[in-house]
């Protein structure tokens, strides 16, 4: 609750929930995912991501539903879904993991004798 001038205001906060959308036909745009989603509840936000050299879809996107009752809604009705000649992977966005690069195993090369 928000206390303003004697006033006490209730407000909600909506909290959104990441989709993961995989298998992606190349050729699936922005506008296309959030038509697909937006029927099933508010998308606030589309993201497919690309790759930095090329600008080329790598095939997955993530898709901001506005509430937990849209977001598993949509993962219910889109999971499998054939979407250009390929079936769709959607579930709850993991958060990403740190990547250690410092020891990236070693060897290899040959032994002289």
């Amino acid at each position: 609750m928000i206390w303003f001038r004697d006033q006490i205001h209730a407000y909600t906060v909506r909290m959104a929930k990441k989709l993961y959308v995989g298998n992606l036909s190349f050729q699936t745009t922005e506008t296309d995912l959030g038509n697909m989603f937006g029927e099933i509840g508010e998308v606030e936000s589309v993201r497919i991501i690309t790759d930095r050299d090329t600008g080329r879809s790598k095939g997955f996107a993530f898709v901001e539903m506005a509430d937990n009752g849209a977001a598993e809604k949509a993962i219910a009705q889109l999971n499998g879904k054939e979407v250009g000649g390929r079936n769709l992977t959607v579930n709850e966005a993991r958060p990403m993991q740190k990547r250690d690069f410092t020891d990236r195993g070693g060897g290899g090369g040959r032994r002289r004798y």
